[in-house]
């Protein structure tokens, strides 16, 4: 009992897909040895022996793959989804069945969905591990005194790390947090190849519709923006990107794309990506302008790029044509097609990236947790980056697991590099 009323440990769809769940888990470990690697090799210290995590994560078989590393490594797990619509149901069910605490089950309610993440809080968490800011911000504004007795924190991806800056800046940041986001073996990878990857897939499954010859749009060049448009591109795709950075812009035009306002690109495209990280890139105003048949996809971890709310007050009518996949009919008989719900196309239509890339972000994510015990009491309430030896140590082992070695300097050469003298 806690509170007058009957804890729950888990709550999931159906605890009865959990073989389904197992099998999916058991394929995505043969693809992410790094992570397996470092399982075994912590695996009988079991540094995280007594301490609890929290864990607000889409509910993946990758995700799985790192939630049952933190418990071999002796953590106690909860876990909420960080997407109401991303939750692989048989996954759920298969961590119960190893001892998670699970509360995400596909198709939450936005009070379910925070109702799930209140109960991961209520565990009252030593590390707090997070995508999107959700369980965080939940810490800071509702339970500060939770947040109080955390260690410290990890952030997986750039919406979130965005809004822990600001709690930094404005100096009420409870803990510290590393921004795994941030690691190199994380946002050159995970960002762009398994988001370009996974983006395009989740609009074929949506769809299945040609790319090739089609004119595809992508708002924003970060690296989530360069992998979408080079897998587009890849598929035969004319892509047109619009920014509002002006370096990336340019490095855009110099990568060979159109480079254009929404506004113009609007009349044009025939698909349209959101990758930016804020509100309202895709507006009423651009919506009047497209063409019959327009699709329109988000891959920016908010449902708040494409302005649904928009795009519901200027429609006559609305029906759903296949899963993922809503037709909006306006006044003057143009549709407009929008997937997913605005929501992560990547993982609400597909089933997001692919385990080879999350081998490397979720070994970042279990090594951080160790870093943040080590350093227990030792570092200030800010955002960190993963320290450069965690970084160059996963960029170490994926290599390894690939069968490629590469040079090492020579002496001679690391004194020349030391030195000023030619």
């Amino acid at each position: 009992m806690r509170d007058g009323e009957a804890w729950l440990e888990f709550k999931v769809k159906d605890p009865s897909l959990a073989e389904s769940g197992r099998l999916q888990i058991e394929w995505a470990e043969m693809h992410m040895p790094v992570l397996m690697r470092l399982r075994e090799k912590y695996g009988e210290e079991k540094p995280l022996d007594g301490v609890r995590i929290a864990a607000c994560l889409h509910v993946t078989k990758e995700t799985a793959v790192l939630v049952r590393t933190l418990k071999a490594w002796g953590a106690e797990v909860y876990l909420a989804a960080s997407n109401p619509l991303s939750t692989q149901d048989d996954v759920a069910a298969a961590l119960v069945e190893d001892g998670v605490h699970v509360f995400a089950w596909r198709g939450m309610s936005p009070a379910e969905y925070e109702w799930a993440i209140s109960r991961v809080v209520e565990s009252h968490p030593h590390i707090a591990i997070d995508d999107g800011g959700d369980l965080h911000v939940y810490i800071h504004e509702k339970a500060p005194d939770v947040g109080r007795g955390v260690i410290g924190g990890t952030e997986e991806t750039t919406t979130g790390v965005l809004r822990e800056k600001a709690l930094e800046r404005e100096g009420k940041l409870l803990y510290p947090i590393i921004a795994v986001n941030n690691a190199l073996t994380k946002f050159l990878f995970d960002n762009r190849y398994g988001t370009g990857q996974s983006t395009v897939d989740g609009i074929l499954r949506a769809t299945n519709i040609l790319l090739a010859g089609k004119v595809a749009v992508v708002a924003g060049y970060g690296w989530v923006g360069r992998g979408i448009a080079n897998r587009l591109r890849g598929m035969g795709a004319r892509v047109i990107v619009t920014e509002v950075d002006p370096i990336r812009a340019l490095e855009a035009a110099m990568d060979g794309f159109q480079v254009m306002s929404m506004h113009e690109a609007a009349r044009i495209g025939d698909i349209f990506v959101t990758a930016t990280g804020n509100k309202s890139v895709i507006r009423e105003e651009h919506m009047k302008l497209m063409k019959d048949g327009a699709i329109l996809a988000n891959a920016g971890h908010f449902n708040v790029e494409i302005d649904v709310d928009a795009l519901e007050r200027i429609s006559v009518s609305k029906r759903r044509i296949r899963d993922n996949l809503d037709e909006y009919k306006l006044p003057d008989g143009r549709r407009l097609y929008l997937l997913a719900e605005g929501r992560l196309v990547n993982l609400v239509a597909a089933e997001g990236h692919p385990s080879e890339v999350m081998d490397m972000s979720f070994a970042n994510q279990a090594l951080a947790t160790l870093y943040i015990l080590k350093n227990k009491g030792k570092l200030e309430r800010r955002v960190y980056d993963v320290p450069r030896n965690q970084d160059e140590e996963v960029a170490r082992l994926k290599l390894e697991t690939m069968g490629i070695e590469i040079d090492k300097l020579t002496p001679e050469q690391e004194e020349y590099l030391r030195s000023w003298k030619v």
